[in-house]
């Protein structure tokens, strides 16, 4: 599966605001892309996007930063593909030919199961940190 550079980094972004999500401290632009090793130009972006989509808070100024507007098992993965990426969800197969209802049925099964999955990953997930307990289902 191939995902857009910026869909990858709203997740890693994202996630490390939910590590520092229980602390309520604003976490600055310059601190998020350092860690995250992405271009603060190109994350300011994102960040306004995430913004937009209620997803995070954000403050200006010398103390300003950006901070969860929720908690981390608040957040779906369907959201922040919704708020980043939304074509990722689209569906368009054709239903010409004799073939196409059946073709584009079994798409639309796996298309509704994709974001069903998305929907059961929480922020929380992917902020888990290195040594924490993590359980798989």
């Amino acid at each position: 599966m191939r995902i857009s550079q910026k869909l990858e980094y709203a997740c890693r972004a994202l996630a490390q605001l939910a590590k520092h999500h229980d602390t309520q401290i604003l976490t600055r632009l310059d601190e998020l892309a350092q860690r995250e090793a992405v271009s603060a130009n190109f994350l300011v972006q994102i960040l306004n996007d995430l913004r937009r989509a209620g997803l995070i808070d954000s403050k200006r100024g010398k103390e300003g930063g950006y901070l969860l507007s929720r908690a981390p098992s608040a957040i779906t993965l369907k959201e922040i593909v919704d708020a980043i990426d939304p074509a990722l969800l689209a569906f368009s197969v054709s239903t010409d030919g004799e073939s196409g209802p059946a073709v584009a049925r079994s798409w639309k099964s796996l298309a509704s199961d994709f974001q069903k999955n998305l929907s059961l990953i929480t922020l929380e997930n992917l902020a888990v940190m290195p040594g924490d307990s993590m359980f798989y289902i």
